[in-house]
């Protein structure tokens, strides 16, 4: 029986090859951390899936559609569709919810038509909604983007 002395020349080139590979990939995601910030990237096993605290959109079908707890807390929420859709309604609604939760809600009105009466009417507290009414959805996302 021959004994083997360790990992064959082919072996060895394409561990050589394989640790190229590993270091040009670490360099990459070194670089786009540092370009993007910490967590702009990640493996998903070093990082596994965290349960997001969520709002209730308030009409539990759309809730289970989106994972059954509704609209992730803390992040940019977009409603959008046809006139007369519900879009203003959802909307008001998970920002009420928002509030009760103790949080702070900001509403982009794009469409310069908030009902500060129906906002009021959903449970929205005027004195703590953050709103703004931007002149173009460039403007729109900056605003969102800094809040």
């Amino acid at each position: 029986m021959a004994k083997s002395t360790g990992p064959s020349a082919a072996e060895k080139q394409a561990a050589t090859g394989t640790s190229n590979k590993a270091q040009a990939l670490d360099r990459a995601l070194s670089q786009i951390e540092k370009t993007y910030g910490s967590g702009s990237i990640m493996r998903l096993d070093h990082d596994p899936a965290r349960i997001i605290p969520a709002i209730s959109t308030g009409a539990l079908s759309i809730d289970l559609a989106l994972g059954g707890r509704g609209v992730p807390r803390g992040r940019i929420i977009e409603v959008f569709g046809p006139e007369s859709s519900g879009k203003t309604t959802l909307a008001l609604t998970i920002a009420a919810n928002a509030q009760k939760a103790g949080g702070v809600a900001a509403f982009i009105d794009a469409e310069h038509a908030l009902d500060p009466t129906y906002a009021k009417a959903l449970g929205v507290d005027l004195e703590s909604l953050l709103i703004s009414q931007p002149d173009s959805g460039e403007q729109a996302l900056e605003i969102a983007e800094t809040l």
